[in-house]
């Protein structure tokens, strides 16, 4: 499905117009009415001064909750990396064919893994994830026939960590789905708007260009939010250089 939050470029270019045309709004409705008292201009700068505050906390609150999800996304990356490196390492317990077909596996595994993250939104990431899962399900099916012909406390381990692996990269895929939730977003852009029509009903003059600046700003505020809350959409990604490191050690270290 379609989510405009996992483009920021589009969330910048669809923003800026239309904070600039709320402030341009909010002049031409002031041009339009008879000078203020100056009872109403005190009440008006009371009210925008309440608003822009309030957009201000949402905007703080809004970047807080986008660099935490960017963070746990992050940490189980690394988390997933040090999963199949140990459960690498673990295969080396298992009988000479059982831990070279484990080990073949799990390099795929790292490498289907890393594939993953470098996805867009636009590649096909259904393709990629489908071949993880496929993986995991040989996998396992691998590591249990052993298990159940050699109940050992040697088995147990490998089982045991080759669990860690599947559930690592099942909270990473949980991280990635927790997104900055769509009302939010909607009373972060409708304060935006508002804020722009307020500022507006109060320009003097005609210095458009100075009209435009809080559009801009606010826009490319929102374009930095969605940047950093998108898993692959923008510029600031979680890069899996933990996963590549990994494979690259393994690769190294063991050589099959």
């Amino acid at each position: 499905m379609f989510n405009i939050m996992n483009y920021p470029f589009l969330v910048l270019a669809v923003t800026l117009p239309f904070f600039w045309v709320a402030s341009r709004l909010g002049r031409r409705i002031r041009e339009r009415q008879l000078p203020w008292e100056r009872e109403a201009d005190d009440d008006y700068r009371f009210v925008l001064g309440g608003t822009l505050t309030l957009l201000g906390l949402l905007i703080g609150f809004s970047f807080s909750m986008a660099v935490g999800r960017y963070d746990l996304r992050k940490g189980w990356e690394e988390k997933e990396a040090n999963a199949i490196g140990t459960e690498y390492a673990r295969a080396g317990l298992l009988p000479p064919e059982d831990a070279t077909g484990l080990r073949a596996l799990l390099r795929e595994y790292a490498d289907q893994r890393i594939r993953h993250y470098y996805a867009r939104p636009w590649h096909d990431l259904g393709s990629i994830d489908d071949r993880a899962s496929k993986l995991q399900g040989e996998m396992w099916t691998l590591v249990a026939a052993h298990g159940r012909a050699n109940p050992t406390p040697v088995a147990g381990v490998v089982a045991v960590g080759l669990n860690e692996v599947i559930d690592a990269q099942g909270f990473a895929q949980a991280a990635a789905w927790n997104r900055i939730p769509d009302g939010a977003w909607a009373l972060l852009v409708l304060m935006s708007l508002l804020c722009n029509l307020l500022v507006g009903l109060g320009a003097h003059g005609s210095r458009t260009g100075l009209h435009a600046i809080l559009p801009a700003v606010l826009a490319i505020t929102l374009y930095f939010i969605a940047d950093i809350e998108s898993p692959r959409g923008g510029l600031i990604l979680v890069h899996p250089v933990n996963l590549e490191s990994t494979a690259a050690s393994i690769q190294s270290m063991f050589g099959n």
